[in-house]
């Protein structure tokens, strides 16, 4: 890509791993389901190896010994009920949407299948709610990420154009949601996907992480 600067109107940003470290949250309630199930959880490495695979809808029959279907609900549900106490922001995150949001609209867009309510409340406790102006749950679509509706929904409710209108996440499925509703695309490698999956995906920018999204917007 080259060194000009992006020019956009509105922010579309990930949630998990973007805006909130949620490693404690995906090993915890990995640890609760196994348990749940009578079975001794895995290496921790295993354990984050499960939401990285659910990102990319790919099997973790070998890691849940084909007890995937049993696994999953209970799973889903201790992640819902550890969010709160176990999520922390990322190193100044605060700031960033705060500077982010002087001259952009911001959007949120998290997979997480809860009520918007829930993850406003999540925002509040973190401080940074007054910066969003619209949030979008997995609840809210038909069709989540990768998927264009999210984004979709999202400009609308901003009155942005797609064509002005950025994303930017840790997950290959943000990239191609981007890329399948014609926004520009940022990866950022604060969360759990590496370098080179990421750039596979082709996004017009990888970054550290957002705190380096500011100084890229023109």
């Amino acid at each position: 890509m080259n060194q000009n600067r992006l020019r956009v109107k509105g922010i579309f940003l990930d949630l998990d791993g973007t805006i909130v470290d949620s490693t404690d949250a995906y090993i915890e309630a990995a640890v609760l389901a196994f348990k749940a199930l009578g079975k001794v959880p895995p290496q921790t490495h295993l354990l984050l190896e499960i939401p990285r695979r659910m990102e990319q809808h790919l099997t973790i029959d070998d890691i849940t010994e084909n007890c995937t279907q049993k696994f999953m609900p209970i799973y889903l549900q201790a992640f819902r009920a550890v969010t709160e106490r176990k999520t922390k922001l990322l190193p100044n995150i605060a700031t960033t949407l705060q500077t982010l949001a002087k001259n952009t609209k911001l959007a949120l867009i998290t997979m997480r299948h809860v009520p918007n309510q829930v993850i406003q409340k999540e925002l509040d406790y973190h401080g940074i709610a007054k910066y969003f102006n619209h949030i979008v749950t997995g609840l809210d679509t038909t069709k989540p990420k990768p998927a264009p509706e999210a984004l979709i929904q999202c400009k609308n409710a901003l009155g942005l154009e797609i064509c002005d209108c950025l994303i930017a996440g840790d997950s290959v499925i943000d990239i191609r949601a981007g890329k399948a509703a014609g926004a520009t695309t940022v990866a950022v490698l604060s969360g759990l996907f590496g370098r080179a999956i990421l750039a596979k995906e082709k996004p017009d920018l990888i970054l550290e992480d957002l705190t380096q999204l500011p100084k890229c917007i023109g």
